[in-house]
């Protein structure tokens, strides 16, 4: 952790993204190779969004911020939601498995073993408690 006390998120926090973990895009694509043959295109997602305030707390949480967040709103939201229909997808038999608290927490897990590894194969041991 950087011990900052702040960070800062362009715009109001308002608008919605949805939010998919790799291993289950990983499992979505391989349930339609097994599964799918029409042309119809197929969109990959959970079928849920989350503001982009919610999600910055869902981080911070998980990093253990605890510092401030702040909107910087004068920068721009975007588009104000992304969400894919996945219905076609779900009428074939495959859902997101990994919440959104999850894929965070073993994507920052990832990211501290890579850190870590990275340190040893140099010759420093840092602990990450």
């Amino acid at each position: 952790m950087s011990g900052a006390a702040n960070v800062v998120v362009w715009g109001t926090g308002k608008p919605r993204r949805e939010f998919l973990y790799v291993d289950d895009l990983a499992d979505a694509c391989v349930h339609l190779m097994k599964t799918y043959s029409s042309s119809e295109l197929v969109n990959i997602g959970t079928g849920q969004d989350i503001t982009i305030a919610d999600f910055a707390l869902v981080v911070a949480a998980t990093v253990r911020f605890r510092g401030k967040i702040r909107f910087d709103t004068s920068r721009p939201d975007g588009t104000p939601r992304k969400l894919l229909d996945v219905s076609r997808l779900v009428k074939i038999g495959w859902h997101a498995r990994t919440s959104l608290q999850e894929g965070i927490g073993l994507a920052y897990q990832f990211y501290l073993d890579e850190i870590n590894r990275r340190q040893q194969t140099s010759g420093r041991i840092i602990s990450r408690s």
